[in-house]
């Protein structure tokens, strides 16, 4: 653009009429400016999670309930529970990590003594082989009396079965699943049992404590209220950008008219 055309367009724009364009032009441009923050703040609301006091040791009781789901509130949760183990129901379950190194769960069975009355699988510490994790069990089975025991953990939701291979044997378990360990436990026939676990804060002797850290709070922002904010700011500049145009386009034809005029002198 020339320096005549700047000059022209300068003039065109401080004409009440397109002065009063201008006004109207940066208000819908503000209103996109606060669509484009309202969808911002949709964003980061929708990305906050609320922070749970997982460390924080509550009492088992009411915060789950057997038969029923593990509810978010619950998962993760520290927990002090009391009840009774029952003899000849503690399992194995492999290929457990512990801080990235496999190895094998002792997992008994509690009775809750202190809440809703409900079986309650217990990982009781983790063993770097088999061997370990049986002589561990045994020695937990000879230790079993009929008081109840109050132990600290931290509740976690069931996990889903695992079939074993085809040449493995066929009650190998490999995850904590509160569906296949009812049908292990001796007469437990159509009694409540929790669809979760507690990993033992100390372990059982002969075995070492489980690695169970609190669960993550990930943030993640929700990308399609961003990309919303980022087409209100776009829709915000056009309109700056329209009105600039409808000036210069209003030069031209006026430039038009006069060269058309002179011309017909």
């Amino acid at each position: 653009m020339s320096a005549d055309s700047r000059r022209a367009v300068l003039r065109m724009m401080v004409r009440p009429r397109w002065l009063l364009a201008l006004a109207l032009a940066l208000g819908i441009a503000a209103a996109f400016a606060l669509l484009g923050q309202w969808q911002v703040e949709r964003a980061v609301e929708q990305a906050t999670v609320e922070v749970r006091p997982t460390e924080e040791v509550l009492p088992f009781a009411g915060l789950a309930a057997p038969d029923a789901p593990t509810e978010q509130r619950a998962t993760g949760q520290m927990v002090e529970v009391t009840g009774r183990f029952v003899p000849g129901d503690t399992v194995l379950v492999d290929g457990r990590l512990n801080d990235g190194v496999a190895g094998t769960w002792v997992v008994a069975h509690l009775e809750v003594a202190d809440g809703a009355p409900g079986g309650l699988p217990v990982a009781l510490g983790w063993a770097p082989d088999r061997a370990a994790a049986e002589r561990a069990l045994a020695e937990f089975e000879r230790g079993l009396g009929a008081e109840d025991t109050t132990l600290v953990g931290r509740f976690l939701p069931s996990e889903a079965p695992i079939a074993p291979a085809d040449d493995a044997d066929p009650f190998e378990m490999k995850t904590v699943a509160v569906a296949q360990l009812v049908n292990l436990w001796a007469d437990f026939d159509d009694r409540p049992a929790y669809f979760g676990y507690v990993t033992a804060k100390d372990a059982s002797p002969g075995l070492e404590a489980i690695h169970s850290p609190p669960p993550e709070q990930s943030v993640e922002l929700n990308w399609l209220n961003v990309f919303y904010a980022v087409e209100w700011v776009v829709f915000a500049g056009f309109a700056i950008y329209l009105w600039y145009r409808l000036v210069r386009d209003a030069v031209e034809r006026e430039r038009d008219e006069a060269e058309a005029l002179s011309q017909s002198a």
